[in-house]
């Protein structure tokens, strides 16, 4: 099959990439104890991996109160900043951009995971009801979070605004605010999660407060045109429920609209392939209601990469798994390559096994 809109370039904001293939942010659980510090595996990592038009990093603690999951990075200390450094040097030698994916995970942590044994918060006092919070100390069940006060609101966007200047001395071409798959802006955004009844609870336009003032303070830092945006409007996971998903996302990409983001990253599906999608959500409207580009995500293959560009539904498309087991994943498609076989056994945690001995095509 001919890749012909897939490998041919296209601006991005501010920047101008090669093709449209767009390494999705990936959890890997691989970072330096103590304290979150990205290290030299994770460098060798990125490196490999540099060939995608933007690399989209794993999802990094914005502060210590956003972290969720044991061995994942920060962009809160000056060690984390250094660290990520020789990271974005690694993948700009190579000759490729990257954006760092800002996290507040909310209630999907664990006091253990938390500066003094805190418990993690959220816009309402409800727990995460499947699965448990992966801890240094192992599998534990979640705890009931505690309800963020209205006059603390204040301080989650500051976290997201440093957060947004350390990116910048870590050198990043810029950043994505992380509002999807059950994480703490996503908690605000969707009426299972959010029973407050202050101004950022209730309607729509309440519900939407946060994400908008974070993108603020985010674009205030960055320029808006190295900022996007990764939403999940129909996902469930982290025990996620919304009653009008169609309307909210609506609404909040038209009022996201006068940011002139970047781009908007969109999680069509989880988990699933787009060959057997069953989701009759309609995201080709979200795509036409925003202003910039549109990155589509979830279970694509190359071919069905292209089919979504040719049928204008999308502009980049991200690609998660295949670039764990594939470091040349851009070249393997071109070409028409097998693909390596992952190995779900090291997705998270560990060493290099499974991270970087992935075996790139012979030239």
């Amino acid at each position: 099959m001919a890749f012909d809109l897939l490998f041919s370039e296209k601006k991005l904001g501010a920047l101008t990439l090669p093709h449209r293939i767009v390494m999705a942010p990936l959890t890997r659980s691989r970072s330096s104890q103590p304290g979150d510090i990205p290290n030299d595996l994770n460098v060798e990592y990125y490196k490999q991996r540099a060939s995608a038009a933007l690399i989209i990093t794993e999802a990094t603690q914005i502060s210590p109160q956003g972290k969720g999951y044991a061995y994942t990075p920060g962009i809160h200390s000056p060690e984390q900043i250094a660290g990520w450094k020789k990271i974005t040097d690694a993948i700009h030698q190579q000759g490729g951009h990257v954006f760092m994916q800002l996290w507040h995970v909310g209630r999907v942590s664990h006091s253990i995971l938390q500066a003094d044994g805190q418990l993690p918060v959220a816009p309402s006092a409800l727990a995460v009801t499947e699965g448990q919070a992966f801890t240094e100390t192992g599998m534990l069940d979640f705890e009931t979070p505690r309800a963020l006060e209205t006059g603390e609101i204040s301080g989650i966007v500051d976290q997201y605004r440093q957060a947004a200047l350390n990116a910048k001395q870590a050198g990043f071409d810029g950043v994505e605010i992380h509002a999807a798959n059950g994480y703490l802006l996503e908690q605000f955004l969707k009426d299972g999660t959010n029973k407050r009844t202050d101004r950022y609870g209730g309607s729509v336009e309440n519900r939407v407060r946060i994400v908008l003032e974070v993108t603020q303070a985010v674009t205030d830092v960055w320029g808006s045109d190295r900022v996007g945006i990764r939403l999940s409007p129909t996902g469930t996971f982290n025990s996620m429920t919304e009653s009008d998903p169609f309307g909210l996302y609506s609404h909040l990409i038209e009022q996201l609209n006068p940011f002139n983001l970047a781009y908007i990253h969109l999680v069509e599906r989880f988990g699933i392939s787009k060959e057997a999608d069953d989701n009759d959500f309609d995201f080709v409207h979200l795509r036409k209601l925003f202003n910039g580009a549109y990155i589509a995500n979830g279970g694509y293959s190359g071919e069905t990469a292209e089919q979504s560009l040719t049928a204008n539904e999308s502009d980049f498309i991200a690609f998660g798994v295949p670039f764990i087991a594939n470091p040349d994943l851009p070249a393997r498609i071109q070409k028409g390559a097998e693909l390596n076989t992952p190995d779900f056994d090291t997705f998270y945690g560990g060493d290099a096994k499974g991270y970087t001995d992935y075996p790139a095509l012979k030239s």
